[in-house]
């Protein structure tokens, strides 16, 4: 195979069904129409994988399996790379291979992650999105925008928690706009952006991005071979969008204070999550605009391969982490239960020298494929030990069929297995102890805030894939889900009936794939009990 440049694109949060390559089950997607040229014209060429899951949720445990090959989840939460990981960038150097990181995701700079972005010969990062800890002024912040986003100016709580679950709350969520204690106030966000031109869509984080990545690839010559990544964190929230995009699906004033544009994680019809119907329109209208700015500056990389004639010699892939529920079964945000909105995830590859072009693949994939399927692009070789699985022989058309099933999940909750028909969800068992294994001391239920040591952490040689020794510590874990749930997502793919209890063979056919999966992942014992499965 001759030498290729790769293209890694990932766009954060979005979902497929909004995309004209993927259909959506829910009217109000169709009726909406979200506008998405460029991607659609890529997907007419590309090869548009239609049953990819995601793995390990959400954003930085979807990374660590994109950059090392390691389904993450089974064994730990969110968190830096490992001592024994070797990432992307490091392989793709050590094969001679240019790299290059172009990203506005801040989580990859934060407390709770490292390792992210130091392995690549360069990179750049475009700062300010969501709470970015960057800009500390102006004081007065505004406060129009401080009310969109989430705060309460009118309360006299100083502090208040999200019902993020039924079993956990944030402790990040705050209602005073002048907080200094917590790591991740929201009004980082208005400062940050406060010299943002509403009218001018060149202020904001995607068109700052893909501009810089078109200014790279029109820029970058001489070298033999090239890998850039491009993390967009858009669509993430804040859905704050610039004109036109914001009013582009709503009759609404974007500017209304009352209207947010920042929504808390829950139930949409209690706590603080809770959204009216005037209230949900408007973020779906906000979302819905992000995603249709995202997709109109990534067609300035898509002119920039048209301009320099790369197209012949690149690779190009586009993903997402996960999606984001939009009120759909009574949720907003990218938490458990996953549903397919959240866990199936698109995925499209570019090669220019395959005769699958323009084709779609029904195999079942998972994101942490992409780890060596990217490095066999680049002719690179992965690690023994990681759990990923190269897709290139389906796109060179050598094979139709991929994986029997498809693990997925958040780690201290609810797991999940597919078939590609079927999908199944299990809830943890809350008396169980849950353990999260690393090489470093982690604050893994509160990832942003610093680390300090733990009593009753124990160091050993716990992991399958590695030798190295790691701590392990408790942690307690958080169930949504109660009971099991089985989907037909063939019939159903909306995933609106459950119909665990009148299909017991199809139950049993696959609580023994989830079986399978965890014996296969050599999954700790505790992770059988957890689920209860027997091993």
């Amino acid at each position: 195979m001759r030498d290729l440049n790769v293209l890694f694109i990932s766009i954060d949060s979005l979902r497929r069904d909004m995309l004209g390559a993927y259909d959506s089950p829910f009217d109000w997607v169709t009726e909406m129409g979200v506008e998405t040229p460029n991607l659609d014209r890529f997907a007419e060429k590309a090869i548009t994988f239609d049953n990819h899951y995601a793995g390990s949720l959400p954003c930085m445990p979807a990374r660590r399996e994109w950059d090392t090959g390691i389904q993450e989840f089974l064994w730990r939460g969110w968190g830096p790379t490992e001592a024994y990981d070797t990432t992307l960038a490091e392989k793709a150097r050590n094969n001679g291979v240019l790299t290059k990181l172009l990203t506005d995701h801040f989580h990859l700079f934060q407390h709770g992650s490292s390792g992210y972005y130091e392995d690549y010969h360069g990179f750049e990062f475009v700062r300010g999105h969501e709470d970015d800890l960057w800009k500390t002024q102006p004081y007065e912040a505004d406060e129009g925008l401080l009310q969109q986003v989430g705060y309460d100016l009118d309360s006299e709580r100083a502090e208040t928690t999200a019902e993020v679950t039924d079993a956990a709350a944030n402790p990040n969520h705050v209602l005073d706009p002048d907080d200094l204690e917590h790591y991740r106030p929201r009004w980082k966000y208005v400062r940050n952006v406060a010299t943002f031109d509403d009218a001018d869509e060149t202020d904001f984080f995607a068109a700052k991005v893909f501009s810089r990545a078109a200014d790279w690839l029109n820029t970058t010559t001489g070298w033999d071979q090239w890998l850039l990544r491009i993390d967009e964190f858009d669509v993430h929230e804040p859905f704050h969008c610039p004109e036109p995009y914001a009013s582009m699906y709503t009759d609404e004033d974007p500017r209304d204070p009352e209207l947010p544009v920042w929504p808390y994680y829950g139930r949409t019809d209690r706590g603080q999550a809770a959204l009216t119907d005037r209230e949900l329109s408007f973020i779906r209208s906000q979302f819905a605009g992000k995603v249709t700015m995202v997709d109109t500056w990534l067609g300035r990389v898509f002119d920039a391969l048209d301009e320099q004639d790369l197209w012949d010699e690149t690779a190009v892939v586009i993903t997402s982490d996960h999606g984001f529920l939009l009120g759909e079964h009574g949720w907003i945000g990218k938490m458990s239960p996953d549903f397919d909105l959240v866990a199936k995830t698109p995925l499209f590859v570019w090669h220019p020298d395959t005769s699958e072009s323009g084709s779609t693949v029904e195999a079942l994939t998972s994101a942490v494929d992409l780890h060596a399927t990217i490095l066999d692009l680049l002719d690179a070789e992965s690690d023994a030990g990681t759990h990923s699985e190269s897709l290139l022989p389906i796109i060179q058309g050598e094979v139709t069929d991929h994986r029997d099933w498809a693990l997925y999940g958040w780690w201290h909750s609810d797991i999940n297995v597919t078939d590609g028909t079927h999908t199944y969800m299990a809830p943890i068992q809350e008396d169980v102890p849950l353990y999260n294994y690393s090489t470093m001391q982690m604050s893994a239920q509160s990832p942003f805030t610093p680390t300090s040591g733990y009593e009753g952490a124990e160091s050993g040689a716990f992991l399958p894939y590695t030798d190295v020794p790691v701590w392990r510590q408790q942690y307690p874990s958080a169930s949504l889900v109660r009971q099991p749930r089985l989907y037909d997502t063939d019939a159903d793919p909306g995933q609106s009936d459950n119909i665990v209890a009148e299909s017991p063979s199809v139950t049993a056919e696959m609580e023994d794939l989830l079986q399978d999966a965890l014996e296969t992942m050599a999954a700790p014992e505790e992770v059988f009990e957890q689920y209860g499965i027997a091993r």
